[in-house]
């Protein structure tokens, strides 16, 4: 079993310094440093990285393992309340899988950190109403609460079924479950941690 739907590549890592960098400069002081370092963490390959796992399919990431017993596709009237955890379970779950994906363990920063990089630097933390429009690694990096087991399939918002994702590995597998994609379930294994972002904090103090 796989533990994502692709490999991450190492430029998104790159764009995660930097955009850190952009945060402590940004707190002493040094707008023209954070505006730049915010443009140089806009790579178009991470732009590519993000469309091919949410975008059209391909078979190298797509996989689909039919089961001897699926789970039914339910009516929004029959899927668990709430659609959505908490505050209190989302907090829980943060402090359980940090500010990382569970999936494939790239860092990732709260939707609120994104909205005040964009009003502090709107041209540089660009974020328009369609994908191409927005910043390629805020929005490779955009935290999400997924559910292991889809609402859509009957799987509740509690702590035991939803993790901390990176947009596209959220995406990327809308409503089938982890067995279908052929992935290892997130919470039965150790979660990954990159070199050198043992410490990330989501950029929460830029809040």
């Amino acid at each position: 079993m796989r533990p994502c739907l692709r490999e991450p590549i190492a430029e998104i890592f790159q764009a995660a310094q930097r955009l850190s960098q952009a945060v402590d400069a940004h707190q002493a002081g040094d707008a023209q440093r954070a505006t730049a370092l915010i443009k140089s963490a806009d790579l178009p390959i991470i732009t590519e990285w993000t469309e091919s796992i949410w975008g059209k399919a391909r078979a190298d990431i797509h996989l689909f393992f039919e089961q001897p017993a699926p789970l039914p596709y339910l009516d929004r009237s029959d899927r668990p309340l709430p659609r959505m955890p908490n505050s209190a379970t989302k907090k829980a779950i943060l402090t359980r899988d940090g500010y990382h994906c569970r999936f494939c363990g790239i860092p990732v920063t709260p939707v609120a950190v994104r909205q005040k990089l964009n009003r502090l630097y709107p041209a540089a933390a660009r974020w328009g109403p369609r994908n191409v429009d927005a910043h390629a690694a805020l929005q490779c990096m955009w935290l999400q609460f997924d559910h292991v087991v889809p609402n859509t399939r009957g799987g509740p918002s509690t702590l035991e079924n939803v993790v901390v994702t990176c947009a596209p590995c959220n995406f990327g597998r809308m409503e089938l479950t982890i067995e279908e994609c052929g992935l290892a379930h997130p919470l039965v294994r150790e979660p990954r941690r990159w070199t050198g972002f043992d410490k990330w904090d989501g950029l929460t103090r830029l809040l």
